[in-house]
């Protein structure tokens, strides 16, 4: 009995070429479409650029140095408008038709707005951060964090508040006096007041009966909490009583600015 074997005939070198050429096509093409792909970013990348170095242009301001520039431009501005509103105020007192009454009656309105200056005894209050490597002064509290060691808006605004509710008839922030529509803000551990910027330590001075103003601050919970963090890790607070001072009216700007709709 005799078997039958098959055997698969020779590749001819010319189709060893043909497949190896098959194979590396699509190679080819690939490589073909990543230095096309990179030529592409290349130019888009200049073109954003516009011929300045994207990683490091130094004219991208940090967000806290375009804040110290509009600080700047700001206290310029305000200067310009406390002298127009010094001239306005004098030309209307020389050129004013009205009777002695209406006078004192604007006057009196002047005065509550916070555009007049205000004179009389009060409290200076100074609240100031921790030391940065601050530990925990008192058993149980935890080792701060970053945070408990900084003064925060609400620190301020609960000064703020405890001296209106102690009735002083002024209030001054750092060299601001206060109206209806200041608004303390803070930006990380600086203060935005009335666009202008501030660093620690804070002082926040008020006219009116210093013991009703100290009694408004003691009763304080916000202020408490606060002096807790004085106590366990070296925030800053002092209430220092003032004989008798004088702090300057407002001189800014009065518009209210809103938002709009957008069409």
């Amino acid at each position: 009995m005799t078997s039958s074997s098959s055997s698969t005939p020779p590749t001819s070198p010319s189709s060893r070429a043909s497949s190896v050429l098959a194979r590396l096509r699509p190679i080819r093409l690939a490589s073909i479409g990543v230095f096309a792909l990179a030529g592409l970013i290349f130019w888009i990348s200049f073109n954003t650029a516009q011929g300045t170095n994207i990683r490091s242009d130094e004219s991208m301001l940090r967000f806290s140095d375009l804040i110290e520039q509009r600080s700047r431009e700001n206290r310029g501005l305000e200067s310009s408008t406390a002298k127009l509103r010094e001239e306005v105020a004098g030309l209307a007192k020389r050129d004013s038709g009205g009777s002695a009454e209406e006078r004192r009656r604007l006057e009196e309105v002047e005065k509550a707005a916070g555009a007049q200056p205000v004179s009389g005894p009060g409290l200076t209050v100074t609240l100031t951060d921790a030391p940065p490597d601050a530990t925990a002064r008192i058993p149980g509290w935890p080792e701060p964090e970053p945070d408990y060691l900084v003064i925060h808006q609400q620190d301020l605004q609960a000064v703020v508040n405890a001296l209106w509710q102690g009735g002083a008839s002024g209030i001054q922030v750092m060299d601001q006096r206060l109206i209806s529509t200041s608004a303390v803000r803070c930006v990380g551990n600086t203060l935005i007041l009335q666009g202008q910027l501030y660093s620690p330590p804070y002082t926040v001075t008020a006219v009116g009966d210093p013991d009703a103003l100290r009694r408004a601050l003691d009763a304080s919970p916000a202020i408490d909490m606060y002096k807790k963090y004085v106590d366990a890790y070296g925030l800053g607070w002092k209430v220092e009583q003032r004989r008798d001072m004088t702090l300057p009216g407002y001189t800014g700007g009065v518009d209210l600015q809103h938002a709009e709709p957008v069409d």
